[in-house]
């Protein structure tokens, strides 16, 4: 740890996402997945991320002040 560092701030969440569930959704022909705030009305992902691996998706609920589910 640097002597620099800041301590970690979750983000507020945007106020238009306010009241959304959180979702990965998966590519059906590349199997790219996402991550991000699902409105469910227009069925679009908002605020939406690339996910790599598991650890992408813990620290998008980290960053946004949220537990991760457990498997």
């Amino acid at each position: 740890m640097s002597i620099f560092s800041r301590p970690f701030k979750p983000k507020p969440i945007p106020k238009e996402c306010e009241g959304m569930e959180i979702k990965v959704q998966s590519s059906t022909c590349t199997g790219e997945r996402t991550i991000g705030f699902f409105d469910r009305v227009s069925g679009r992902l908002l605020y939406s991320e690339l996910v790599r691996d598991e650890g992408d998706i813990a620290w998008f609920y980290k960053k946004y002040g949220f537990e991760p589910p457990k498997k």
